[in-house]
Parts: C-alpha cells; structure tokens; sequence
C-alpha cells in the first residue's frame, strides 16, 4: 500500500497500480499477458471483487502493460482508456513504432525481448484520451500526453493527491536513481515530456519499472533532467 486508496502491483516486468474509490476500482496498466488471475487476487486480498475495477487505463502500447488487458475486460463493465496515438496498436490495427536505442541499451533490449514476453492479443480501446482529459479518479485526474517513449505515452495526474503514474516515460534504476525510461521512439520528445511531468512537481510518482517514489517526486524528477545535461 502507497496510500489508502493506492496500491502498487509489482510485477517481474511492467508493473501496474490500483486505485479504490468508493464507487469503484481503477487499474493503471495490467502487466504481461497472464497476469490477469494475479490483479484479481490483489482485489480479493483489499476486500474487492474484481468486478468493481471500472476503468482500465493503459499508459503505452508495449507488451507488458497491456498484455492482461483482454482478462481485465473480462471481469465486467470496463472501460478501457489509451492515448488516441497508441490506440490503433493496441486494437492490433497497425504494428506499434520500434524504439531507436541508444548503444548502452541495446544489451538490455536484447535480453528483455527474446521471446520471454507474450505478444497479447489486440484489445479494444474504449475510450481515446487527449492532452488534459479529466478522468474520475481520486476526485479528478489529469491525462498528460508524454510522447517519446511511443507516440501515444499518456501520463496519469491526480492533482488531489500529488500522485502521478509515469509509465515508461520515466523509471528507477537498481541503484535507486530515478531516470529517464529507456527505449525511447524519440529521445529528444521523451526529455521533454520528462520535463514537463517534472513540473508538475508531483509528491509521489509511480513507475512502470523500479520502484516508487513516495516522496518529494518532482525533486527526484528533476535532478533526473538535470544528470541528463
């Protein structure tokens, strides 16, 4: 538990959050393909039934944050929320953009693409958000278009809360340093959905890889931007 209505769903790869509100559950990405049974029992574990997760919001179109989304749509009325630019990969319609890796990260990507992780199947998209679309969460939620990690990399900001949902855009290393996330489309759009996430100055963000953080985030935020220059 991040919070009382917050919890953080750790996942050997892509992580996912949940969020509880009194009329309702919302689910911040859902892992790898299979990863549905283990969301449901987080549910059960809180006293929900997994019925009441009713919005399913996918940060970007990368196979281990929507990889569970089908098994989630399963559960009842969800609605399933993406960036307008990531939709049509999602709902398997065009092939999703490769990433333009830096050298340092080609390693990486070989090792975590080698067929470990399930291509899902396409799921339905429900809802296309826009930059400053308003979602009921916590109160009110802010959608922020953070392009670069994908075209459609979406940002989830509760402004009630001082909590925001970075998926890929931004990540925490093993060595606990918050960092901007690897495998970027376009390097240079990614440092600046960084800085825009930075200056929202957010007292806790969470990640789709590495650990949160619980406090003082907009700081941690920007020191990342600051290591990168």
């Amino acid at each position: 538990m991040l919070l009382p209505s917050l919890y953080f769903l750790r996942f050997p790869v892509g992580h996912a959050y949940l969020w509880l509100d009194d009329d309702g559950m919302t689910l911040v990405d859902c892992g790898v393909t299979g990863s549905g049974p283990r969301i449901a029992a987080a549910n059960r574990r809180l006293g929900r039934d997994p019925a009441q997760v009713r919005q399913l919001v996918l940060t970007h179109f990368h196979h281990d944050h929507v990889g569970a989304a089908n098994e989630v749509a399963a559960w009842g009325d969800v609605v399933i929320c993406a960036h307008r630019a990531d939709a049509p990969v999602i709902r398997g319609d065009v092939p999703g953009a490769p990433p333009v890796l830096l050298d340092w990260e080609r390693p990486i990507f070989d090792q975590v693409s080698g067929g470990t992780i399930p291509t899902p199947a396409p799921v339905r998209v429900d809802r296309e958000l826009d930059d400053g679309d308003v979602l009921d969460v916590g109160g009110r939620a802010q959608a922020i278009a953070v392009p670069g990690h994908t075209p459609g990399s979406v940002a989830l900001y509760l402004p009630d809360h001082g909590v925001l949902f970075t998926g890929d855009t931004v990540a925490r290393s093993a060595d606990d340093q918050v960092i901007l996330g690897v495998f970027n489309i376009d390097r240079d759009a990614a440092i600046t959905s960084l800085r825009r996430q930075a200056a929202l100055n957010p007292t806790m963000a969470c990640f789709g890889h590495g650990d949160p953080v619980t406090a003082d985030a907009g700081a941690a935020l920007q020191d990342a931007l600051t290591r990168l220059h």
